[in-house]
């Protein structure tokens, strides 16, 4: 007799089934799994040994093979374990074979027979939910699964709990979801004193999730300003919560199962590796990039990161999504972020002040900044820069807006750009738009289209440039009301574009 449970194996943020057979043979004792698997799952067996024996349950003398199929699928992580012993409980007919093979389980087991959490919960009860199935996974990642509508999932605490739940001698209630959390402890954008043009720039880009580069001597506030953007930004919707927790659950991220409708706030440190950003290992497992999918991405002392690690951003930027390669695996993550990356003008950070800076200015500055590609810089769609804020002003009272009020601007251009897109496919924010679409949305006015092509004749935009000029203009007017695109708006546009242009 063969039993049959059912797994998941993870590629990238989807969960693909495994079907887990085993078959007790007459023959030498023995205890192998075969499926192609890796060391943590051909290690199961002595745990999943272990646990049997801590509930009293002796193996038989006879040979017992496991086999995870599909066979040519790569099997990695802990997570087999609680399947293997289902499908082997099973075959010996400990618990009724039917009911095993209704359910997908996940989990690693102890040696004692207790569950411990697992990631990945969110994606796999995805995938349960789709083919019908019921859910069982360790207590710790119960909350988390649970948040899947339509899939109803059995969450224990150990072994002898699923054993006690699939023979009906004390069944187990469905998991409940985890709380939901939404931003706490935001930082208001009426704690930085003057700096009103980066101000506007922030809220610009925070409504078309346009790319931002904050250029500035040291001090003068960039990464205050940037670590304010998460208090404008509007809280995610209900199907970006669950895409991006997905991507933390593989992480390994998700507080005690709940959920956040914050949107992502990533700030690497300029040491970090390709692979920190972009995501690899031995199982291409997300990071930075991926990590701040549907949020933003600071990027701080922009100039000093790795240049391969900068040029590994340029595909991710156009595409919304990166594909992580390595020896054992291919695998795709989504990452449409907000990428907001700070610089100082040059080395020494002085270059714009005659009494501070170093004696190699202004050389220096352009080495400096000459590390930020062309093609990257391209990419960026606004571009401030930041001068020193005299002292007087810092004994001013806080003036402008608070961050509730831009905000409330910055969610009332998104819910015109979600309207305006409702209807067409991987378009959601003006910053998404391409092709004809772009043309029908964006076209400027008359005297719009004749000051957009005088400056990109003047400065030789390329067509990249000219078009997220058009984009960003398209969000100053959705943040005016405007149904249409004119000319104060996309002088405004390019005024943000033409800070320390270089186009390529």
């Amino acid at each position: 007799m063969v039993a049959r449970a059912y797994t998941v194996a993870f590629e990238g943020v989807s969960a693909r089934t495994v079907e887990v057979q085993c078959a007790v043979t007459p023959g030498l004792p023995g205890f192998s799994v075969v499926g192609l698997p890796d060391k943590a799952v051909s290690e199961a067996r002595d745990r999943v040994r272990a646990a049997l024996s801590a509930m009293a349950i002796a193996l038989p003398s006879k040979r017992i093979t496991v086999n995870l199929s599909p066979a040519d699928l790569p099997k990695e992580g802990s997570h087999f374990d609680l399947p293997i012993a289902l499908a082997l409980l099973a075959a010996l007919d400990i618990i009724p074979a039917d009911a095993v093979e209704g359910v997908t389980a996940l989990g690693e087991l102890s040696l004692d027979g207790s569950l411990v959490g697992v990631l990945g919960a969110l994606p796999a009860a995805m995938t349960a939910a789709e083919e019908g199935r019921i859910l069982v996974c360790p207590r710790a990642s119960g909350a988390e699964a649970a948040w899947v509508g339509g899939c109803q999932v059995i969450a224990a605490a150990s072994l002898m709990d699923v054993v006690r739940h699939f023979t009906g001698q004390s069944p187990i209630a469905p998991a409940e979801p985890g709380e939901v959390t939404g931003l706490t402890n935001a930082r208001c954008l009426r704690d930085v004193k003057g700096q009103e043009r980066a101000k506007r720039a922030l809220e610009i880009a925070a409504a078309g999730r346009h790319h931002l580069l904050l250029l500035g001597t040291p001090g003068s506030g960039k990464s205050m300003l940037a670590a304010r953007i998460p208090g404008i930004l509007p809280p995610l919707t209900a199907a970006e919560a669950l895409e991006t927790s997905m991507i933390h659950s593989l992480a390994g991220l998700l507080d005690e199962g709940g959920i956040s409708r914050a949107r992502p706030f990533r700030e690497p440190h300029h040491t970090a590796s390709m692979a920190a950003i972009v995501g690899g290992g031995r199982s291409a497992r997300p990071d930075e990039i991926s990590l701040a999918h549907h949020g933003v991405l600071f990027m701080d002392e922009f100039p000093e990161f790795p240049r391969g690690v900068l040029e590994t951003l340029r595909q991710p930027i156009e595409t919304g999504e990166v594909m992580v390669a390595r020896a054992n695996a291919h695998v795709r993550y989504p990452c449409r972020f907000m990428l907001v990356a700070a610089a100082n003008p040059c080395k020494c950070g002085y270059l714009t002040d005659p009494a501070r800076a170093c004696t190699r200015a202004p050389i220096c500055g352009e080495d400096y900044i000459g590390r930020i590609s062309g093609p990257l810089m391209d990419r960026f769609d606004l571009r401030v820069e930041v001068p020193p804020v005299a002292y007087t002003d810092l004994d001013l009272p806080a003036s402008g807006d608070s961050s509730v009020q831009v905000a409330a601007r910055v969610a009332a251009a998104r819910q015109i750009q979600a309207t305006r897109f409702a209807e067409v496919a991987d378009m959601h924010l003006n910053a998404d738009a391409e092709g004809a679409v772009l043309d029908r949305v964006a076209t400027p006015d008359a005297a719009g289209r004749a000051l957009l092509g005088r400056i990109a004749e003047r400065f030789g935009l390329t067509a990249r440039g000219y078009h997220r000029v058009m984009r960003v203009a398209r969000t100053i007017a959705d943040l005016e009301g405007s149904e249409g695109v004119a000319s104060t708006h996309v002088a405004e546009a390019a005024s943000y574009r033409l800070v320390g242009v270089r186009e390529s």
